[in-house]
Order: C-alpha cells, then sequence, then structure tokens
C-alpha cells in the first residue's frame, strides 16, 4: 500500500508539470533531445518528461514597436533625427525562434540601415513631403529582409521628423511669410471683388435714372402731344359747327373781330388790315377816277 502510494505521488510529480496548456493567440515551440520537434498550437498537450521541453513561447499578436529617433543624413547634408513604429506580426514560430538572435533588436538595427539609406538619397524637402513613400519603401525592404525570420512586417510609420534648430527656424520664417503672402492675396482679392460690385452697382444706378429721366420726358413728350390733339379737335370741332349752323358773313366777321382783338393784345407791335377794310379803299378809289372822268 504504501509502494502503491508512492508510485502515484512520484507519477503525479512527473505527469502533471508536464501537462501543457496553451492559450489562444501563443504557440510553444517544442524541442526533443535538443532538437526541434513540434510546434503547440492552443489547446491541452503533454510532453514527455526529460526528454522534450519547451524552446520558445511565442505569441502570433501584432507587435508594435515604437523605435528611439535615429540621426540619419539626407542627400544636401542636412542632420535630422527621424523615429520610425513598426507593426510585426511572427508567423512562423520556429524560423523566429531558431532564425535570428534577438530579434527585436536586430528589427530596430535593420530598421535604422533602412531608413538612413532611403533618406540619403533624398534632400531635406523631398524628406519632409515624402512621408507615404519613405513608409513603403522600409515596409517592403523589412518585410522582405524579415521573411527568414519568420516575421511579417504590416506596416512602418515615420513617427516624427526633426530636422536641426537653425533649419526649424528658417522654415517657420519661410511659413510665416507665406502665411501673410496668401493673407495679402485674399485681402486685395476681397477688394478687387469689393471695387467691381461697387462699379456694377453704381452703372445699374445710372442706367436707372437714365431710364428714368427717358420715361419722364416720354410721357411729358406724350401729354404735350395729346394736348395739342385735344385743341386741335376742339377747333375742328367749333368750324365744324360753324359750317352747318351755316353761319352769315356777320357772324364770320364777329369771329374775326374776336380773333384780332386777342392778337391786339399781345405784346408785339402788329399791322392788321381787315378784308373788309380793303374792300371799302378799293371802293372810294373807284368813285374817284369815275369823278375825275366826268368832269
Amino acid at each position: 500500500m504504501d509502494i502503491l502510494v508512492v508510485i502515484l505521488i512520484l507519477l503525479a510529480i512527473l505527469v502533471i508539470p508536464n501537462v501543457k496548456i496553451v492559450p489562444q493567440a501563443q504557440v510553444y515551440v517544442i524541442e526533443r533531445l535538443g532538437s526541434y520537434y513540434t510546434t503547440w498550437h492552443n489547446g491541452l498537450h503533454i510532453k514527455l518528461p526529460f526528454i522534450d521541453r519547451i524552446s520558445n513561447k511565442v505569441t502570433q499578436k501584432e507587435i508594435v514597436k515604437d523605435f528611439a529617433p535615429q540621426p540619419v543624413i539626407t542627400k544636401d547634408n542636412v542632420t535630422m533625427q527621424i523615429d520610425t513604429v513598426v507593426y510585426f506580426q511572427i508567423t512562423d514560430a520556429k524560423l523566429y525562434t531558431y532564425g535570428v538572435e534577438y530579434p527585436i533588436s536586430a528589427i530596430e538595427n535593420l530598421t535604422a540601415t533602412t531608413l538612413r539609406n532611403i533618406i540619403g538619397e533624398l534632400e531635406l524637402d523631398q524628406t519632409l513631403t515624402s512621408r507615404d513613400i519613405i513608409n513603403s519603401k522600409m515596409r517592403s525592404i523589412l518585410d522582405e529582409a524579415t521573411d527568414p525570420w519568420g516575421i511579417k512586417v504590416n506596416r512602418v510609420e515615420v513617427k516624427n521628423i526633426i530636422p536641426p534648430r537653425d533649419i526649424q527656424e528658417a522654415m517657420e520664417k519661410q511659413m510665416r511669410a507665406e502665411r501673410e503672402r496668401r493673407e495679402k492675396i485674399l485681402q486685395a482679392e476681397g477688394e478687387k471683388k469689393s471695387s467691381i460690385l461697387i462699379a456694377e452697382g453704381e452703372k445699374e444706378s445710372a442706367i436707372l435714372r437714365a431710364d428714368a429721366q427717358k420715361e419722364s420726358q416720354i410721357r411729358i413728350a406724350e401729354g404735350e402731344a395729346e394736348a395739342l390733339l385735344k385743341i386741335k379737335e376742339a377747333e375742328a370741332e367749333g368750324i365744324k359747327l360753324l359750317k352747318e349752323a351755316k353761319a352769315d358773313k356777320n357772324v364770320l366777321a364777329l369771329k374775326s373781330f374776336d380773333a384780332l382783338d386777342k392778337l391786339a393784345n399781345g405784346s408785339a407791335t402788329k399791322i392788321i388790315v381787315p378784308a373788309e377794310l380793303q374792300g371799302i379803299a378799293t371802293l372810294g378809289t373807284t368813285i374817284k377816277e369815275a369823278m375825275k372822268e366826268s368832269k
């Protein structure tokens, strides 16, 4: 009985520590007698005591590493500090375990050298405006270089580009001058639009005034013409009534005297000889000639 208990205790001591549960998103690299044997994925596993051992526990989650700023020199010999963020994932636990020593440090050094090579081909202005190009080139180069290590580089982001202080001051002055230039352009465009609107308003106002004056003169002329027409129509109607009434010579003479009276009331000097007076003068001359002949 005591021997059985001892055997059970020994089995428990040997078996229980060798029962392993691999959690989700992790893999265990197993060695047997010092050589790679297999890779455990999530679930329950049992290893042989004294023969198998867990060589490495590898996560399959995406890993984010923010590397410290690295000094780089541009094509036009400007030294600046650039820090990067690398997003990568371990796709092969065996290659990750046996492919390279200190893989994170290897990725950091590879990132630094790749960044120096890329920036060395660009000038300062290109470096500041070509982040997408730098990111894509670095991702492509790092992904190809880390493939034998069982690592997949998903993204590389240039986090900060820090030029020297004098370059920063010059850039700030340039930006300030550019903002002032844009402000002046906007102000000039505003004044131009305002002047155009004022001129168009004055033009429309002048046109409206001229149209109003023209309309007024047309109305006045039409009124005068209509009044004159009414007067002429009244005179014609009067003459027509006289003709229809068959007025005698006395009435016509009276009308003539009325017209002469109106003319005489004028301020100008006038000499008017009525037709009847001319007849009387002719009669006197005839009588005088007859008297001369009788003598």
